[in-house]
């Protein structure tokens, strides 16, 4: 039984993460440096003073407005926060205090970071999903769930999932229907959590962008060729993957 004084460091040690995923989530993007440059209002460029740079905390005392121009700040700061607090709460609480929770707590961070940039940007970059990939794999040892060849087959199953998607709806279709992106980012999930659980991680983000999708073109929101962020619908498959995989998995077999 993990104890309350655990779960609220692994709270408080998410609110920190948050607040530098949120660096990552703004600057990666924009080619920008995330280790030397201080942070600055996008609007004015003030620097941000580190007693306004407390994750959650700064945004209610200054009312989400910058201090030195009153324009309005992101709700996305504190919500990646938050967001970021919650997972590693839930990691803290599912795996203990193991190695295998700061293992998911990684994965778990990467998919807050490439999801918000693929939200805005329709990107996942490189810069994350390759190191991720490599990091997945040397991490195994310590997340005893998932053998080392199984990282292995599932980093390379993922990835030729969908290179063979994608040219198959090129043949289809004349056009591209995701990205290498994708491709890298299924292929980082497939590296953490085994060919398993890179599987339910595809047919759960399928699902749901395809429910999304067509939600939102019977809502007259989107049409039948507007892009979706399949990036978002990876992560929230990676995350059911990641905490219910096993349970999803006993449950099928089962009914077989």
């Amino acid at each position: 039984m993990v104890s309350g004084l655990t779960l609220l460091y692994a709270a408080l040690l998410g609110l920190v993460v948050g607040s530098f995923l949120n660096v990552l989530i703004y600057r990666i993007p924009r080619q920008m440096s995330f280790v030397l440059a201080r942070s600055r209002c996008v609007y004015c460029g003030a620097p941000v003073r580190a007693w306004d740079n407390i994750p959650l905390v700064s945004y209610l005392l200054l009312r989400g407005r910058c201090r030195a121009c009153s324009a309005p700040i992101s709700l996305r700061y504190p919500a990646v926060e938050a967001l970021t607090a919650v997972l590693f709460i839930g990691c803290a609480f599912h795996f203990g205090v193991t190695p295998a929770a700061i293992v998911a707590a990684i994965l778990c961070s990467l998919l807050i970071t490439l999801s918000m940039i693929d939200a805005e940007h329709y990107l996942l970059p490189d810069k994350l999903t390759m190191p991720g990939i490599l990091l997945g794999l040397l991490l195994q040892p310590l997340f005893p769930a998932v053998l080392l060849i199984d990282a292995i087959v599932g980093a390379v199953l993922g990835a030729g999932i969908l290179i063979l998607l994608i040219n198959f709806w090129y043949w289809l279709r004349k056009e591209e229907g995701m990205g290498l992106g994708d491709v890298n980012m299924l292929a980082m999930v497939g590296a953490f959590l085994g060919w398993r659980g890179m599987l339910i991680t595809l047919v759960g983000a399928s699902f749901l962008g395809a429910t999304v999708g067509l939600l939102l073109i019977a809502m007259q929101r989107l049409g039948f060729k507007s892009r979706l962020p399949f990036g978002v619908f990876l992560a929230l498959g990676a995350l059911v993957a990641l905490f219910w995989g096993g349970g999803l998995l006993s449950g099928y077999l089962s009914l077989l």
